[in-house]
């Protein structure tokens, strides 16, 4: 079975961090977005082979809203 995961990728001057907001704890990084991206794959799914689906939730549908706001930077 496939399904879609969020991923949220945030560069810091270290390369990116990366995390699955659906998966608690899914977290990993890269020095290149590529690398993030591949890494999380690989996270997310070590972690949904470590699971016990009896015991652990995983929200695959949970809402998930991004958005800009302006602010006054002073």
């Amino acid at each position: 079975m496939r399904g879609k995961l969020t991923v949220i990728i945030e560069k810091d001057e270290y390369g990116y961090y990366v995390y699955c907001p659906e998966l608690k704890g899914c977290h990993t990084q890269g020095e290149t977005f590529e690398e993030a991206v591949t890494n999380i794959k690989e996270a997310v799914e070590l972690y949904l082979e470590t699971i016990d689906p009896d015991k652990d939730s995983i929200i695959l549908n949970k809402d998930i809203y991004s958005t800009s706001i302006e602010v006054a930077i002073a």
